[in-house]
């Protein structure tokens, strides 16, 4: 197996996961303290590493262009598949809509006052969700040679914002604790959906073949690097902030004001600015990709230029109209995105791989992932736990975050 294709699709992995919601962790954690918020990602981190690996472990099995819709009616019967493609299209489309209009912003601010055009947001989001859709239209090779590079500045952009960062760390604020217990279990959802890269898995598992050694480096190695990173940002962001400073911060722009207003150094809102857009770039790329795969293989299209065709415009249509004439509705339906994300990236996996235990058997060849039973179940304890959580602050019984 190419390492070349092996390696891309690592940062394929990174760059679907490293999304502009990652500069909201510090405010979904702000109550908890850094050790707190530590452990938990960790936690989360091995979760979600876990249920790729089980993903792995079903996709072996089955044909190398099998998507999630394919593998859940194979293993689960109809009642799975309905499941798996309500998960799937419920959170995918979700996520579009939300950076098809983050990114026709930051595109139409860019464009205005940095190019001295004058161009409407809603010309600004169609052209942006045009470009990403070309990208996506012609394969997972292009996607993966414009997220290297994408993932590349983005890496340039965090390290300069770790850089202005860092130095004004103080200790002190790094050892907080916890303000309040049912605030550990209130930021479960908003740091789960943080590692979210599980809808991305089947294009990896086309576009490198059933190759288990590398896709296991892929999944293990491309989900380690946003929890590194998701360290050092807690870092730079905690130990800059006090826990009461960073609690009363209630948006992303009310943060970043707050930080180049303590730093007195405007160079801090731009450059989480430059990574924020990339962010958004690479994980709308990842995110559509996968989208993208699910429905050539659910409505059965094939490699042509217009069968692609038509699964672009399936693909990107109803997110980018979400985003022109009802954003608010997609706004919303975010706070459900936890929800669809736990069916796809914990319930399915789980679901499909204890099925596919029970059809085949121990097969002394097939690649089985480590913990049996036990670890099956603590996995789906863990998804209901997260679901209990975003619906309990639904109702009021927990405290809200972020």
């Amino acid at each position: 197996m190419s390492m070349n294709k092996t390696f891309g699709s690592m940062l394929i992995i990174a760059g679907t996961t490293i999304g502009a919601g990652m500069l909201a962790l510090p405010l979904a954690s702000a109550g908890l303290g850094f050790t707190t918020a530590t452990l938990i990602m960790f936690s989360i981190w091995l979760l979600m590493t876990y249920t790729a690996l089980l993903m792995l472990e079903v996709h072996q099995h089955a044909d190398p262009s099998a998507t999630l819709n394919s593998l859940a009616h194979q293993l689960l019967g109809r009642k799975g598949q309905l499941l798996a493609s309500f998960a799937v299209v419920f959170l995918m489309y979700s996520l579009c809509a939300a950076y098809i209009a983050g990114g026709g912003d930051q595109l139409n601010e860019k464009l205005n006052y940095w190019a001295g055009l004058s161009i409407s947001p809603q010309s600004s989001a169609v052209l942006f969700t045009v470009i990403i859709a070309t990208i996506v239209g012609v394969g997972t090779h292009s996607v993966d040679l414009v997220n290297r590079v994408l993932f590349t500045l983005k890496v340039v952009a965090l390290v300069v914002m770790l850089g202005l960062l860092v130095p004004n760390v103080e200790g002190g604020h790094l050892v907080n604790m916890p303000v309040e217990k049912g605030l550990v279990i209130s930021a479960l959802p908003v740091i789960f959906t943080s590692f979210g890269f599980h809808g991305s898995i089947p294009s990896i598992v086309r576009y490198i073949g059933l190759d288990m050694k590398s896709l296991r480096k892929v999944m293990i190695f491309g989900s380690s690097l946003p929890l590194i990173i998701y360290i050092f940002w807690q870092v730079a962001s905690q130990g800059v902030m006090s826990q009461s400073e960073l609690m009363a911060n209630n948006s992303l722009g009310t943060f970043i004001g707050a930080l180049s207003e303590i730093l007195h150094n405007p160079m801090v809102s731009q450059s989480v600015s430059v990574f924020a857009d990339l962010a958004l770039a690479t994980s709308f790329l990842g995110v559509s990709l996968g989208l993208f795969d699910f429905i050539a293989d659910s409505f059965g299209k094939g490699q042509s230029k217009s069968a692609r065709l038509q699964t672009a415009l399936i693909t990107f249509v109803p997110p980018l109209c979400f985003a022109l004439f009802y954003p608010q509705g997609f706004i919303m339906a975010l706070g459900f995105a936890a929800i669809a994300l736990v069916i796809l990236a914990v319930f399915l996996p789980v679901a499909m791989v204890t099925a596919q235990r029970k059809q085949r058997g121990q097969e002394d060849d097939a690649y089985r992932v480590a913990g049996g039973k036990p670890a099956l179940l603590l996995a789906a304890s863990a998804g209901v736990l997260i679901i209990s959580s975003q619906l309990l602050q639904m109702a009021g019984l927990l405290p809200a975050v972020g």
